[in-house]
């Protein structure tokens, strides 16, 4: 067979297939789609009778649920309708209580208002018949009662005044008796213990020269050698008619010092000029500062004060030169110091910061000519830059009581002082201000009502005064005495204590003829 032939068959062949393949799918496919169709038929209808069941379903089922949220909230209603009730039961119990009350609070008003009417009655009867009875207490006594009350009162005073009196007078002696006792004790121990000659010392620069002629030298040519000698020590020289001495004036100590030592060691070496002064004065200087550091350190070996600042133990020599109403102020520091410390160990305190505050208690009076200021504020300045305790500063600042001491150091260091200060020769003051103060103590004892006369003795340490014995009676003698010595304290500044001896007496007198 040809291969056309061959190629012609199967292309017959193949249309043929693809004829019969057609009229096969057509008859299949209509017959697959009208069952579909009917499936789907079918199946809506499925659907509708289930939708219509579910819905059926669910109308049952709201309607159910409707019922059943009915009864709940009948029964919640319910529930409520009673509690309501109840609250108005309770509501109307509690005004028919209150009710009650109000009619029960009436009927007391009522009653107090009678009452109160009736109570007034009776005070109204009372202040009449207090009247009645004043009336008759006045009538028979013959005193008004303003006239009886200003008695009855002034006899209570006198009454209690006088067991006031009586009192104080039995308190005071018993506290004084063991106060001084153990005062005594303490004192004079410490003072025993200390037992150092106290001799009253004068700053006197005074220079004394061999004859009258060194005068000349010492003013020099045209006034050269004094010049020289002022300009170098900051010291004034007087030469004047005082024969064969020469005065040197100045408010620094130890200048004056200086000048005196290297003018005492020109008249010795004869040779005064600019040069040998310069030379002099040097030496001088240096001297006077040797003996400065050595006193400072006498001072604080001898009362057991160490570790000071070297600056402050320069101070404390420095106080060798100074003298207050002639008493040496080095001598009297290192004597309040030791006081103190004695004191203080005898009351079982700090003996260590006693003696510290009563070595440097006067050392602002090294520089006080030189720095503006009391004493004791340079002093206090002083210790807190050199950084010494608090305690030391308040003993310090407390010892003249321009502060309140806060330790019983302080306290002793105060006292130290005014006993240093108040021994007999221990410092010397002007005829004038001693006749003064004098003065001063009896007038301020005159001046109380009462007193007749007063006498100031024992150096102004104790005053006595003599009272008008019609004006003041024995009871109100002690009250006298007291306020005499609080006038005192108030008004004087004095050292130590001053007695107040206050006197009544009654004398008669008559003659045998």
């Amino acid at each position: 067979m040809s291969p056309v032939l061959t190629v012609v068959i199967s292309i017959v062949v193949l249309i043929v297939g693809i004829a019969m393949g057609y009229v096969l799918r057509k008859n299949f496919g209509e017959k697959a789609i009208g069952s579909a169709e009917q499936q789907a038929r079918n199946m809506i209808l499925d659907a509708q009778n289930t939708v219509e069941n579910l819905k059926k379903e669910k109308v049952l089922e709201a309607k159910e649920e409707i019922h059943k949220l009915r009864d709940e909230n009948e029964a919640e209603l319910k529930v409520r309708r009673n509690e309501v009730s109840k609250a108005e039961r309770r509501i109307q119990q509690k005004e028919e209580n209150i009710d009650r009350k109000l009619e029960s609070i009436e009927k007391r008003e009522n009653g107090l208002t009678k009452r109160e009417q009736s109570m007034n009655e009776k005070h109204k009867e009372i202040d009449a018949y207090i009247a009645k009875q004043v009336e008759e207490l006045e009538r028979i006594s013959g005193y008004t009662r303003e006239e009886a009350k200003h008695l009855l009162l002034q006899e209570l005073e006198t009454e209690i005044r006088k067991e006031a009196s009586d009192m104080i007078v039995k308190v005071e002696s018993e506290a004084k008796e063991e106060a001084d006792k153990k005062a005594r004790e303490i004192i004079t121990t410490a003072i025993q213990r200390y037992a150092s000659d106290q001799v009253t010392e004068t700053t006197v620069s005074v220079v004394s020269l061999p004859n009258d002629d060194m005068k000349g030298r010492i003013i020099g040519r045209e006034g050269r050698n004094i010049r020289a000698i002022e300009t170098l020590t900051g010291v004034d020289l007087i030469i004047d008619d005082t024969p064969e001495a020469v005065i040197l004036s100045g408010f620094d100590p130890v200048r004056r010092e200086i000048a005196r030592i290297a003018l005492e060691k020109l008249i010795v070496d004869g040779r005064i000029h600019p040069a040998r002064i310069e030379e002099m004065v040097q030496k001088a200087t240096k001297e006077v500062n040797t003996i400065i550091k050595e006193e400072g350190e006498r001072a604080c070996f001898e009362t057991g004060v160490h570790n000071l600042n070297p600056e402050m133990v320069r101070l404390i020599g420095r106080l060798k030169y100074r003298t207050s109403y002639g008493q040496n102020v080095l001598q009297h520091s290192i004597e309040v110091a030791t006081l103190a410390g004695m004191m203080a160990e005898e009351l079982g305190l700090d003996p260590r910061l006693a003696r510290r505050g009563g070595l440097l208690h006067d050392i602002g009076k090294a520089i006080d000519h030189e720095v503006e200021g009391t004493h004791v504020e340079i002093g206090v300045n002083i210790c807190k830059k050199y950084k010494e305790s608090w305690k030391v500063i308040n003993a310090v600042e407390a010892h003249h009581g321009d502060v309140e001491p806060t330790t019983l150091e302080a306290m002793l260091v105060a006292a130290a002082d005014a006993l240093s200060a108040a021994r007999p020769g221990a410092r010397r003051e002007t005829l004038e201000s001693y006749i003064k103060r004098l003065e001063n103590l009896e007038n301020i004892a005159n001046t109380t009502k009462g007193v007749e006369k007063s006498y100031a003795i024992q150096a102004g340490r104790e005053i006595r005064v003599a009272v008008k014995p019609n004006q003041v009676k024995d009871e109100e003698v002690p009250m006298l005495a007291r306020e005499i010595a609080k006038k005192i304290e108030q008004e004087l500044e004095y050292p130590g204590q001053i007695k107040v001896n206050v006197i009544r007496e009654t004398r008669a007198t008559d003659f045998a003829k």
